[in-house]
């Protein structure tokens, strides 16, 4: 009777690990913290120790993130801003033309749609080196090229989450709506968030510093920002945010580094 119930054990197990890394529960650190206390494994601190992560700020709604085995990643990429050299993937999201392109550089091998195809949404978990990129999809706007006859596209925007060197890196793409609590319980833990900071476009100020407070990221990295005044974001995100702005347009930053006060960090040409 033992022997049976531990064979069924073991069958239940097997069976049920390909759905767990489905749905990004397995391999993810950031959403194993995110379950349980605030602490982080022994594995991570001893990388976090010896290696840093490159964010450079390219244009727009695009930084890239380099890790420390030398795999760049590209956000909401179009192909229009420098990256210095060919990214080994991009994410992209549809809201319009600058947010993705339909003819990427042919060298990139891994070009990621936050947007599925049929009805469907997108659905990644991918690990590239040593970087793990999933998606949380959220319901974008239609635009007046976009076939029907307006509302929301479900499942249309995608924010990525790269886990690297320790980090819980999120970039929340073209954000049309405020987020639930499944969305909060499917990103999990973030360190760095990268966030839209346009006040129209996107979401209005208020909305997205609501989100900015919840998700408790120790560095936020706007973006997509237009004119909109950096004073007016701080205002409405509170005074527990310092605010730190760069002469350069790049980061190191490592699990280490992580300032101590959650930190707006403005990089040169946001």
């Amino acid at each position: 009777m033992l022997r049976c119930l531990a064979v069924l054990a073991a069958l239940v197990t097997l069976f049920a690990a390909p759905a767990q890394a489905a749905d990004g529960f397995r391999g993810s650190e950031c959403l194993a913290m995110a379950q349980g206390p605030r602490v982080m494994p022994v594995s991570l601190r001893r990388t976090a120790a010896a290696e840093q992560v490159l964010i450079t700020y390219r244009g727009h709604a695009t930084y890239t993130i380099e890790s420390p085995a030398g795999v760049m990643v590209a956000t909401d990429y179009s192909g229009t801003y420098d990256t210095g050299r060919t990214p080994d993937v991009v994410t992209m999201n549809r809201a319009h033309s600058t947010h993705y392109t339909l003819a990427p550089d042919p060298k990139i091998t891994h070009v990621l749609h936050g947007w599925g195809e049929g009805g469907q949404p997108a659905k990644i978990y991918e690990r590239v080196g040593d970087v793990l990129i999933r998606n949380v999809t959220t319901d974008i706007r239609r635009y007046m090229f976009d076939d029907g006859s307006g509302g929301m596209i479900k499942d249309g925007n995608s924010i990525f989450i790269f886990e690297v060197a320790g980090l819980c890196i999120a970039h929340l793409g073209h954000l049309h709506t405020t987020l639930d609590e499944s969305h909060f319980a499917a990103i999990g833990r973030i360190d760095i968030l990268m966030v839209p900071i346009d006040g129209s476009y996107t979401m209005s100020l208020a909305g997205i510093s609501d989100i900015t407070k919840r998700l408790r990221a120790s560095v936020v990295l706007p973006m997509h920002r237009f004119m909109t005044p950096l004073d007016d974001f701080m205002r409405r995100i509170g005074q527990n945010f310092a605010i730190d702005q760069r002469s350069d347009s790049a980061l190191r930053i490592s699990r280490d580094t992580l300032p101590s006060t959650p930190t707006v960090i403005i990089l040169r040409g946001v």
